[in-house]
């Protein structure tokens, strides 16, 4: 029988980068929220037993990526193996609608649907904090859609802590069709300089999080394109801000009925980008 888990995008609300480290990486602090209930920016992973591992990729926005080693569903399966000390035969398919390189963490978030997803097919009753260090050694973001709602991450983004919900505004999602490459906008860091080097201060209960993304300079000096589409969702009136390095953007409206008019007049003027609400 077919067992299937969803696997929801992400909103990073704030974005924090604090200095670089000595291994090489960047000390981050982050408030993310998962948005679970968009359907249209969920994949799917379903699984069943089979003789051999194998993934089948497809949906809107499946094309080109590859189902080998590579695959971060792939990879947390292999780790998965590890742990049970066994093979894990099975049949997954993937079924994307998260645009790859956005921002919206699609490939991290296949991959914890692929930790939990093997957990229960072959009853391995491996605990929360044994698939959160399996998480964390596949990528930073992993973790977070393991907790799932509101997520403060720390470190790498790696370490993770869940947070009082705290709801969002109505939120206008645009993904413009541009690949920017993450590991190129945390260099570009060293050229444009680290705008806001200070953490999160304390907030009162029930407060949202500031609306920041100290990576935003970086990836525009990587890839100009994406003012376009910042001042495209500030002409509507929106507050816009960049889905992690790119190249997603999200937009907060006063109401739903200003979100829903700025998503009818992007689609028209640019019918090729990619728009959401959540």
């Amino acid at each position: 029988m077919a067992l299937a888990i969803q696997a929801p995008a992400k909103l990073n609300r704030f974005l924090a980068v604090l200095g670089r480290r000595a291994d090489g990486f960047h000390e981050l602090e982050l408030v993310t929220t998962v948005l679970e209930g968009v359907a249209d920016l969920t994949d799917t992973l379903t699984g069943e037993p089979a003789p051999a591992l194998t993934l089948d990729i497809s949906g809107p926005t499946g094309e080109g990526l590859t189902a080998d080693g590579s695959n971060l569903v792939i990879k947390a399966w292999r780790l998965l193996e590890a742990e049970a000390k066994r093979p894990l035969p099975a049949a997954l398919r993937l079924e994307k609608r998260i645009p790859h390189g956005g921002g919206l963490g699609g490939g991290s978030s296949d991959a914890a649907a692929a930790l939990r997803l093997g957990n229960r097919m072959f009853d391995l009753a491996l605990g929360d904090d044994q698939l959160l260090g399996m998480a964390a050694r596949l990528g930073s973001d992993v973790p977070l859609f393991l907790l799932g709602g509101t997520v403060l991450g720390l470190g790498r983004g790696e370490r993770v802590f869940p947070l009082r919900p705290v709801p969002l505004e109505p939120i206008l999602l645009v993904h413009p069709g541009l690949h920017v490459s993450t590991p190129s906008v945390y260099r570009a860091l060293q050229d444009v300089g680290y705008p806001f080097p200070e953490a999160l201060a304390s907030q009162p209960e029930g407060a949202a999080p500031p609306w920041r993304n100290d990576l935003t300079g970086a990836a525009l000096w990587v890839c100009p394109p994406l003012a376009e589409v910042r001042d495209a969702l500030r002409d509507t009136g929106g507050d816009p801000l960049l889905c992690g390095s790119g190249s997603c953007w999200a937009a907060r409206y006063a109401t739903a009925r200003a979100r829903d008019e700025a998503a009818a007049q992007i689609a028209s003027h640019r019918p090729d980008w990619g728009v959401w609400r959540a």
